[in-house]
């Protein structure tokens, strides 16, 4: 009989995860041998937790709020996309022991938006809300597209300044308050914050959004975020949440883990008719 490899998304809280349903549809659709649960595990559990798990014969794991940075700090091998985003929400057994970290979460997003919404971010305006973690995990990828500018606005002005020039290696990035986005225009505006969480908005004012401009909140819940509310309102062309997101970036620590690409679409359709019922 196989061996079956064990998985694990690590968190706190975690109780509404939606991961090990998510790598139990790709598992069993791609015919692989895994087991993957789901375990609160607090910040300061952390390395203990990490260690024992992979001591046990664990294969791979799932980092996320408040251990994605935990988690970057414990790998021993770090891919770019990891190492400028100063987190890892997948962390991956090597073959010679030693345990690899990766961000997963901006090449999730930009498979969603290009591969599912055919929102392209080559030669587009983009606007990123929030200079925080999820700001940070995202920008390389979106880079990667090569868009023709990339703005970071949030309320304290010197956070956005300082994430900019951490990638000021790569590519020219705005930073700015919220105030001084007046008059700007973006074709797509990101929504970073955690303001989706209280249901709640960045102070946004109107007129931001280019003609068939999309708005894109990387949270996601059973209704409409206040963003995506908002970009409604602002008559996006797509005003969408982070669901695809959430489905893509499990399918990237699939593949690092299994070498195996799952197909993403009818995950994402299962779960949005789940949500909508």
């Amino acid at each position: 009989m196989s061996q079956i490899d064990n998985y694990a998304v690590f968190g706190s809280p975690i109780e509404h995860s939606k991961s090990p349903r998510i790598h139990t549809l790709f598992a069993e659709q791609t015919q692989q041998m895994m087991d993957y649960s789901a375990q609160l595990v607090s910040a300061e559990q952390f390395s203990l937790v990490v260690k024992d798990f992979f001591a046990k014969g664990g294969r791979g794991l799932n980092c996320t709020v408040p251990l994605k940075e935990l988690a970057w700090e414990y790998a021993e091998l770090k891919t770019e996309r990891a190492e400028l985003a100063k987190a890892a929400n997948t962390l991956a057994l090597q073959d010679d022991g030693r345990i690899l970290g990766d961000n997963t979460d901006g090449i999730g997003l930009v498979t969603d938006l290009q591969n599912n919404h055919r929102i392209s971010l080559k030669k587009k305006r983009i606007l990123i809300l929030g200079a925080g973690g999820a700001s940070r995990g995202i920008i390389l990828p979106i880079l990667e597209q090569m868009p023709l500018s990339m703005t970071i606005a949030n309320r304290t002005v010197a956070k956005a300044l300082t994430l900019a020039d951490e990638f000021s290696h790569k590519a020219k990035i705005n930073a700015c308050g919220y105030d001084d986005l007046k008059g700007q225009s973006f074709d797509l505006i990101l929504n970073a914050t955690s303001a989706s969480l209280t249901d709640d908005l960045p102070p946004l004012a109107a007129g931001l959004l280019a003609e068939q401009g999309s708005c894109y909140d990387l949270a996601y819940a059973n209704k409409a975020t206040a963003f995506v509310r908002w970009g409604v309102e602002q008559q996006a062309s797509k005003s969408l949440d982070g669901l695809g997101m959430l489905v893509e970036q499990a399918a990237e620590a699939f593949y690092l883990w299994r070498g195996v690409r799952p197909d993403t679409l009818p995950v994402i359709q299962m779960l949005e008719a789940e949500r909508s019922m």
